[in-house]
């Protein structure tokens, strides 16, 4: 019997055992826990900062940035406000902090203050200002504008050679100062063509005698030549330079260019006596009626003595006249598609545009036939 209780105890003791090391295994193979202390990493500090951010009106900028920095502005974090315009930041040092808020359309603040160990700093609202927009204006004198106008204006020549500078297609151009109107007058004066046009009425003059006081010959074909351009070179000055500069007058044509082909019509004809006076009023042309006028008076000095009449001085005035009202025609009709590397024409603003009396080449053609129907020609 005790040998049996002996043997008894043994195996229970083996068994009680054997338990212990099965639970042991049992329990080294069930994962342990996280360790809370691994995964959420220690606060930096205690401390809350707090605030939001306002307009002008006191409503919440949304999307705000606010940077903030501390003792070390190497280490700075940064958020947005919400809706309302809050922010936050938690966990953080005591010390000396900044914040420098930024927003679009507004301009930046800054905010300094202390965050005390375990503080809730509530930063007071921070209105933002409105950001001030700077307009920069480029204030170009009228005299420039001008300058660069009549500068494109020189270019215009009727099929790539006549040139047509006495005409403009911008409506609202700048008026002109005396500067560019003399400019003018010495740039149609001193062109080729006028020369040349001047040549061919000198020829057709000694072809028909006109001015028979002169002969013949190449003498009398200079003199006629000389005379011709003489009243051109005058009635150019007088008419497109000097009066207009004293009545403050636009030697131009304004090209009208919009509706219909008879009132079209009728302002190139009333362009012949009517003009735009340089503060952009309807004006009568006296720079043009009396620089026609002028210029046959100033004639009487070199025409042969028998060919002198003042009479034909308002004759040929009128006959100027009705070559300009012709010459504004073609020019609203005819030498425009003739014309290349025109600016760009505005029909809105043509309503505005009053003519001056031209003094192009096309109208000193036809002044030069109109003089060919005076008495005794």
């Amino acid at each position: 019997m005790k040998s049996l209780r002996r043997i008894l105890g043994l195996w229970a003791l083996c068994t009680v055992f054997s338990g212990f090391a099965r639970a042991a295994q049992d329990a080294s193979s069930v994962p342990q826990a996280a360790d809370p202390a691994r995964q959420i990493p220690v606060p930096q500090g205690d401390g809350t900062i707090t605030g939001r951010i306002v307009d002008p009106t006191g409503v919440g900028v949304a999307g705000a940035t606010i940077k903030l920095t501390g003792s070390d502005p190497l280490k700075s974090q940064q958020a947005l406000t919400d809706s309302d315009g809050r922010f936050m930041f938690a966990r953080q040092q005591a010390g000396t902090i900044r914040l420098i808020i930024n927003a679009d359309g507004f301009t930046g603040q800054q905010f300094d203050g202390d965050l005390q160990t375990g503080q809730v700093l509530e930063v007071p609202p921070i209105k933002l200002a409105l950001a001030t927009v700077t307009t920069e204006v480029l204030v170009v004198p009228p005299q420039v504008i001008a300058e660069a106008q009549i500068k494109e204006q020189e270019k215009q020549k009727a099929l790539g050679f006549i040139p047509n500078f006495y005409v403009s297609y911008v409506p609202n151009a700048v008026a002109l100062g005396p500067k560019q109107k003399f400019e003018l007058a010495w740039k149609t004066m001193l062109d080729p063509v006028t020369f040349g046009i001047t040549g061919a009425v000198a020829g057709v003059q000694q072809a028909q005698n006109d001015f028979s006081g002169y002969g013949q010959g190449a003498d009398g074909y200079a003199k006629r030549y000389g005379a011709e351009y003489a009243n051109a070179a005058i009635g150019t000055m007088i008419g497109g330079a000097i009066l207009p500069s004293v009545f403050k007058q636009d030697p131009r044509y304004f090209y009208k260019g919009t509706g219909s082909k008879k009132s079209r019509v009728m302002y190139a004809l009333a362009m012949s006596v009517m003009c735009k006076g340089d503060n952009g009023h309807w004006q009568v042309n006296y720079s043009g009626i009396l620089g026609g006028m002028a210029a046959g008076a100033i004639s009487n000095l070199y025409y042969p003595e028998k060919d002198r009449d003042t009479g034909l001085i308002f004759q040929n005035a009128l006959i100027g006249i009705g070559a300009t009202a012709a010459a504004n025609v073609l020019q609203e009709f005819v030498v425009r598609k003739l014309t290349p590397n025109l600016p760009p024409h505005d029909p809105g603003g043509s309503g505005d545009a009053i003519s001056g009396k031209s003094h192009s080449l096309v109208g000193r053609a036809f002044s030069a036939l109109g003089s060919r129907l005076k008495d005794g020609d």
